[in-house]
């Protein structure tokens, strides 16, 4: 704004009211260019601070992209083991249906046996050993012993069947054994469906907390990158009030250049003026007193031309 002082003109081109007005626009500009200097530094000062916020926003964008790709990372890794649980609960499903089978076979090969054929041979023999040993050793009434002699009856007509139909009995055995094989090993299936089921269920429970932790983590950092730009906008608009501030400034202080440097060319033009119609006293070669005469007509009031 400096460059915008008007030179101060001789004041024989001005009257005293001109030379208070070029006093009082050299003191505005003068005030003028202070401010704006003042504001010059102030608008570098928020300039840097922008720059400063901008740089922030950046550094916490970038941080904000590990979380939010860990997130992403995890989210799948949660729905793969979700996946896994379906999985899972399927083929536990299916090794309950295979138990509910085998049980069921149980059932179906017990209920085919006779209760007596489940005897064993052997302890048929012990009982009726233990009843021969009794009658040859024990005094007996006569029906205590009919009766002995009716089960020793019996019994041996049992062993001889048991003995006919040992190798049907054996088949139901060997049936039996591997239908209760089937229900432990089904068992064994459901449990262990179960067991992977319950851990799988754990790990997904996990996943799902490091995703909320993730995610206040990226929270924060969003809330942080929210007011940074908050503080830019605050700093913008203050750039904003400040350039208009300036602008102003510039505006008037060049408004106020123009009219000074109009008022010379006025003064000036005035005196060639009066000097033209007025020839130097004493010839071509006499004093000019063009400057005197301009300096009465102008503390006489403003100058105007006929």
């Amino acid at each position: 704004m400096e460059g915008l002082l008007p030179a101060v003109p001789s004041r024989a081109y001005l009257s005293e009211e001109a030379i208070q007005e070029e006093r009082e626009t050299r003191d505005r500009l003068r005030e003028i260019d202070g401010k704006l200097r003042l504001l010059g530094q102030r608008r570098l000062a928020l300039v840097e601070r922008v720059r400063e916020l901008s740089a922030e926003q950046k550094s916490l964008f970038d941080a904000r992209q590990a979380p939010q790709e860990k997130v992403e990372r995890l989210h799948e890794e949660h729905r793969q083991l979700g996946r896994r649980l379906a999985q899972l609960r399927s083929e536990r499903d299916r090794a309950r249906s295979r138990l509910d089978e085998a049980i069921a076979r149980v059932r179906e090969i017990r209920s085919e046996m006779n209760p007596a054929e489940r005897a064993r041979p052997d302890r048929v023999r012990r009982e009726i050993a233990e009843l021969e040993a009794r009658q040859q050793t024990s005094a007996l009434s006569i029906e205590d012993e009919n009766a002995l002699i009716d089960r020793l009856r019996e019994r041996t007509k049992f062993l001889k069947d048991l003995e006919a139909r040992e190798a049907v009995i054996a088949e139901q055995g060997r049936k039996l054994k591997e239908a209760e094989a089937a229900v432990t090993a089904a068992r064994e299936a459901v449990g262990q469906r179960s067991k992977e089921l319950d851990e799988t269920r754990r790990q997904r429970d996990r996943k799902m907390d490091e995703i909320r932790t993730e995610l206040v983590r990226a929270g924060s950092v969003v809330a942080q990158i929210r007011e940074k730009a908050a503080a830019r906008r605050e700093v913008m608009h203050k750039l904003d009030v400040l350039g208009r501030e300036m602008r102003e400034l510039d505006t008037e202080g060049r408004r106020l250049w123009l009219a000074s440097r109009e008022r010379q060319q006025e003064a000036r033009a005035a005196a060639r003026t009066y000097g033209a119609s007025h020839p130097r006293e004493n010839g071509p070669h006499g004093p000019d007193r063009t400057d005197q005469k301009l300096e009465e007509l102008l503390k006489r009031g403003k100058v105007t031309l006929g």
